[in-house]
C-alpha cells in the first residue's frame, strides 16, 4: 500500500467508470433478463458493452507512459523498471488465476487466460516496448500486427478447414490455435475470447493508449493536447470504419477493425474527460468513479470474490440475486429493470470498501 500522489484525475475517473461498467455487465441480477446494450455481440458486430474491456486496456497503455516516465525521472534505472514491470505483471496474472479458481480451487478446470491475464500480458509487453523502443518503432509494430493479423485471419489456409471464414465462430486461426494448443478450460469450449492469437491485437490496443499517453506528457498546452487527442480519436474511428470492410468488427477475436474502432472511442472518451475534469474542473462530480479508478484491480478482484456470497447458492442455500429479481418481478417490476437494479446495488456494495480506501488516500498496488 502507498499513499496517493498527485495523479491525472481524468484518467483515474475514466478508469473508475470503466470498472463500474465492468461490474454492471459481469454481474446482472439474472442472465435471463439483461438489456441488449449490456450484452456482448454474439459474434460480428459491436455493442456498448464491447467498448468496456478495450477501453480499460487503452487506459493501461496511457498509464504505462505516465507512470514509467515519472519513475524514470525519479532516478530509477531501466533494469529496476523492468524488474517492477515483470513483478507487477506476474501478480496481476496470479490474481486472475485466483479469481478463476475461487472458491472451489478445482485445478482440473483451470483457465489459463482471461481478463486479468490479458491485462497482465498487455501491460508487460507494452511496458517493455516503452522501455526498449522508440515511439516510431512502437507505431510500426502496432501497424504490422494489425495488418499481419488481418492477412492471417482472412487469407491463410487452416489445416483441415481450408480458407478462414469470419462469418461464424470455428473457422479461423484464433479458434484453431486455442483448440489445439491452449491448455486448460476454454471459455467457449473450443476457443477463448482471451486466447492465444487475439492477444496480439490486444497489445495494439495498449500501444494506442501509449500514443495517447505520449500526447499527455508532451510540453504542449493542455488545450493543444486535447486537440491532438480529438484528432487521434477521429483518425482511428475513420480507419476502423474503413477497415471493417476488410475484416469485420469482432471482439471475440479482437479483430483489427475492432482495435481501431474501440481505440478511437477510448481516445475520444479520454479527450472528453480531460476536458471535463482537467480543464473544466468537474472532478467533484465523479467522486465515486475516482474511488474505483484509484483502486481498480482491487475493486474488480473484490467483485469476483464477493460473487460467491451474493450470487451463488453455496453459502446461503439460495441465490440472493435470483431471489431479489424474482421478488421484484412479483411486485410488478420489469424483469430486465430488476436485474439491472441488482447489478447497481452490487456496485454500491463493492464501492463501500473501495471508498474507505479512497478516503484514507491509499492505493493497493499489486
Amino acid at each position: 500500500m502507498e499513499k496517493s500522489n498527485a495523479r491525472l484525475l481524468s484518467l483515474d475517473i475514466l478508469r473508475g467508470l470503466t470498472i463500474i461498467l465492468m461490474i454492471i455487465v459481469n454481474d446482472p441480477g439474472s442472465w435471463d433478463h439483461v438489456y441488449a446494450p449490456l450484452l456482448h455481440a454474439d459474434w460480428n458486430g459491436l455493442t456498448p458493452t464491447d467498448y468496456i474491456f478495450p477501453t480499460f486496456i487503452f487506459i493501461v497503455g496511457v498509464s504505462i507512459v505516465l507512470s514509467l516516465t515519472k519513475q524514470s525521472e525519479k532516478g530509477l534505472t531501466r533494469k529496476q523498471l523492468v524488474r517492477k514491470v515483470l513483478l507487477r505483471s506476474l501478480k496481476i496474472y496470479l490474481v486472475g488465476l485466483f479469481l478463476w479458481l475461487w472458491p472451489s480451487f478445482d485445478f482440473g478446470r483451470i483457465r489459463w487466460v482471461g481478463v486479468l491475464p490479458r491485462i497482465a500480458l498487455v501491460f508487460m509487453v507494452c511496458a517493455l516496448l516503452f522501455l526498449y523502443t522508440k515511439r516510431k518503432t512502437q507505431l510500426i509494430i502496432a501497424s504490422l500486427i494489425l495488418v499481419l493479423y488481418w492477412l492471417v485471419m482472412k487469407y491463410l489456409p487452416i489445416p483441415g478447414i481450408c480458407m478462414p471464414d469470419l462469418s461464424e465462430p470455428g473457422k479461423n486461426w484464433a479458434n484453431y490455435l486455442d483448440q489445439n494448443y491452449l491448455p486448460g478450460y476454454l471459455w467457449r469450449k473450443t476457443w477463448d475470447p482471451e486466447g492465444i492469437l487475439s492477444s496480439f491485437p490486444a497489445v495494439v490496443t495498449g500501444l494506442l493508449g501509449m500514443m495517447a499517453g505520449f500526447i499527455l506528457i508532451s510540453k504542449a498546452e493542455l488545450k493543444d493536447k486535447l486537440l491532438k487527442l480529438f484528432i487521434m480519436a477521429g483518425s482511428l474511428l475513420i480507419l476502423g470504419d474503413v477497415f471493417q470492410y476488410l475484416m469485420p468488427i469482432n471482439k471475440s477475436v479482437w479483430s483489427s477493425s475492432f482495435v481501431l474502432i474501440t481505440g478511437g472511442i477510448s481516445c475520444l472518451l479520454l479527450a472528453l474527460f480531460v476536458y471535463w475534469v482537467d480543464i473544466k474542473d468537474q472532478a467533484a462530480r465523479f467522486k465515486m468513479a475516482r474511488a474505483f479508478g484509484m483502486n481498480a484491480i482491487f475493486a474488480y478482484t473484490l467483485a469476483g470474490i464477493f460473487y460467491t456470497f451474493f450470487y451463488s447458492k453455496k453459502l446461503w442455500g439460495i441465490s440472493l440475486s435470483t431471489t431479489f429479481v424474482d421478488q421484484a418481478i412479483a411486485m410488478g417490476v420489469a424483469p430486465k429493470l430488476a436485474s439491472l437494479v441488482y447489478a447497481l446495488l452490487y456496485v454500491v456494495i463493492i464501492w463501500i470498501p473501495t471508498h474507505q480506501l479512497f478516503k484514507r488516500k491509499i492505493y493497493i498496488k499489486l
